[in-house]
């Protein structure tokens, strides 16, 4: 079954399949030469054929042929593995190019296990579709056709016999190709959720035992994996049945071809050699078929895989990449002007609503306010994970989509909450955007984070390999390397978005008053999301978001001064917070005084 997607993408793997074909027809034609030798030599043993000298000779040409085919057979897996590793390799490039186009916005919208298995597992499957499948195809369009067509000049009657045979050969397995294609599709679905729901309870170990959670989940997948059980056996059964029905085709086509020839030559209408040619070309004519089918069962599982590779070609990005425009010079301003935004599926309630905020050049800018407010929104439009549905975000004057993307995000950098670490040493993880670095930059970048006493004391230091996401750091730790990260990198623009909600107080100040004052860092326009205000104490302005608008802006102590602003209305709040946690704290302590008090009467 040929597939467009499938075969457009065969295009930037011509070579490799064109080799394998190749490889395939030669193979196929030292088959049909030993053919023609033994026939030619069983001939020769009939009376008048010549003799036994002739015959040898002949059956000495057909182990030649043998030799052949097994010098060729012996290069074919090679080149088999060879070929499916570079259609693998260019399929992969693509779909991480393509995945690299969508941007996080398609990311934050679809399971980690499904990606890797559209990604890994996908990818794998194709390989018998490319390496095998596709060839053998170009072989059955050649092979029996010629054999046929050069039979009809020896018989015509038996070769339209067999040429019907080897129609019914082609045709008849085709009835099942829908049905087996939909309970592939079924079990390639059912495999991916499982695999989804395996990698997210893995991830999810800690927490399960936390809430007593890991039975409920542990018989949820062994739901899942009945039901992939049961999707396999359904596949199974079709395709049992589709194969014996293509093994009838050889079998049954071959013995109406012996019946016809049989009847030629006892007739007189066809001679010994002419009889013998039939009788093992017509093996020969439903050999590629039967190599077809083989290969088809075991390139159809790259068809049921082809959905999620077509779902990730066919997704548009979130934002189109069509500005002209290089990254600024110096070091550019932000400006946000009644910027609207609604989440896709947001419901319809607005995330931005009426934004406005200016962020001048080498300024220090805070950005405060409640949950929800829109404040992490702001940062995500500002990297173009999307466009605003209304309003405008300005880089140096200029409209963000009118910057290269990949300008824009070497402009702008940005430390999340939850920062990604990945697998490989803290040197790494912080040379991260700027691999060029010296391990004294990477030293310095650690020290105005925060981070060199504690990865100092790790067992190899600045070598220390983390495990996946920084799983051997506290979440602290992960920030403050995060934050080295971003520190150590050349972007003019640079976000913190809840980047020391993790830290202690004092690590806190000691980073946000490094980000004000060090050479490296205060010459940035810097914006500072954070629920803490002691966050943006140091900052030159500060924005308080409320609904989606930005409600107040101004410096830090004139907003202080102004009774029942919405900042003093915050501070307040959290002042309130922090005194109700030490009151109960202190109650706490009476408590625990008064039963060891207890305890000694």
């Amino acid at each position: 079954m040929l597939h467009r997607r499938l075969i457009a993408l065969a295009g930037s793997a011509v070579r490799p399949v064109a080799l394998c074909a190749l490889l395939g027809l030669l193979v196929s034609a030292t088959h049909l030469a030993q053919t023609l030798t033994l026939a030619r030599a069983l001939a020769h043993l009939f009376p008048g054929g010549g003799g036994a000298g002739p015959a040898g000779a002949a059956l000495a040409w057909a182990g030649g042929c043998v030799l052949l085919r097994a010098a060729l057979l012996r290069v074919q897996a090679p080149l088999r593995a060879w070929c499916g590793t570079e259609i693998r390799a260019r399929l992969r490039d693509q779909l991480v190019l393509q995945l690299g186009t969508l941007g996080p916005a398609h990311a934050a919208g679809a399971r980690a296990g499904q990606a890797q298995h559209t990604l890994v597992t996908g990818v794998e499957a194709l390989d018998a579709y490319y390496t095998r499948y596709l060839p053998q195809l170009l072989v059955v369009a050649v092979v029996p056709a010629a054999i046929v067509g050069w039979l009809a000049t020896v018989h015509p009657p038996a070769a339209l016999a067999l040429g019907c045979a080897l129609a019914l050969g082609v045709v008849l397995p085709r009835f099942w190709d829908a049905t087996l294609l939909r309970r592939g599709r079924e079990r390639w679905a059912g495999w991916g959720r499982l695999g989804a729901d395996y990698l997210e309870a893995t991830g999810a170990l800690p927490t399960l035992r936390v809430l007593g959670a890991g039975e409920r989940v542990g018989r949820r997948l062994a739901a899942r994996g009945d039901q992939l059980h049961r999707a396999t056996m359904a596949q199974l059964r079709v395709s049992l049945v589709e194969h014996g029905i293509s093994a009838l085709a050889p079998h049954g086509g071959t013995a109406v071809t012996v019946a016809v020839v049989a009847a030629a030559a006892t007739a007189g209408d066809l001679g010994a050699a002419g009889a013998f040619l039939f009788l093992l070309c017509g093996r020969e004519c439903f050999r590629p078929l039967a190599d077809l089918s083989a290969a088809w069962h075991a390139g159809y599982q790259g068809l049921t895989a082809v959905d999620g590779i077509e779902e990730l070609f066919a997704a548009t990005p979130s934002v189109p990449d069509d500005g002209t425009h290089a990254a600024p010079a110096g070091v550019p301003d932000v400006r946000f002007e009644n910027v609207h935004f609604t989440h896709p599926g947001g419901a319809g309630h607005p995330a931005l609503d009426g934004a406005a905020l200016p962020c001048p050049a080498g300024a220090l800018v805070g950005v405060v306010g409640a949950s929800g407010a829109g404040k992490s929104t702001l940062a995500a439009l500002l990297t173009r994970h999307h466009d605003p549905d209304a309003g405008s975000v300005l880089l140096a004057g200029r409209p963000l989509p009118e910057y290269r993307l990949a300008a824009l995000r070497a402009t702008v950098t940005v430390v999340h909450q939850d920062p990604y670490l990945f697998q490989g040493s803290v040197a790494d993880n912080i040379r991260l955007a700027r691999p060029e670095a010296t391990d004294a930059q990477v030293r310095r970048a650690a020290r105005l984070a925060g981070a060199h006493t504690f990865v100092h004391a790790l067992p190899d230091g600045y070598a220390t390999v983390l495990g996946e996401r920084g799983s051997t750091l506290s979440g602290g730790q992960r920030q403050r390397v995060a934050l080295a990260r971003a520190f150590l990198s050349t972007a003019p623009v640079l976000v913190l978005d809840e980047a020391t909600s993790h830290l202690d107080p004092g690590t806190e100040a000691e980073v946000l008053e490094a980000l004000s004052t060090a050479p490296e860092l205060a010459g940035r326009t810097r914006i500072v999301i954070a629920h803490r205000l002691a966050a943006v104490r140091r900052a030159d302005l500060v924005a308080v978001l409320d609904g989606g608008r930005v409600v107040e802006c101004d410096a830090p102590g004139t907003l202080l001064a102004r009774p029942g602003g919405a900042y003093r209305a915050l501070l307040d709040r959290q002042r309130g917070r922090a005194t109700e946690r030490e009151h109960a704290a202190g109650h706490a302590g009476e408590r625990v005084a008064g039963t060891s008090a207890e305890a000694r009467r």
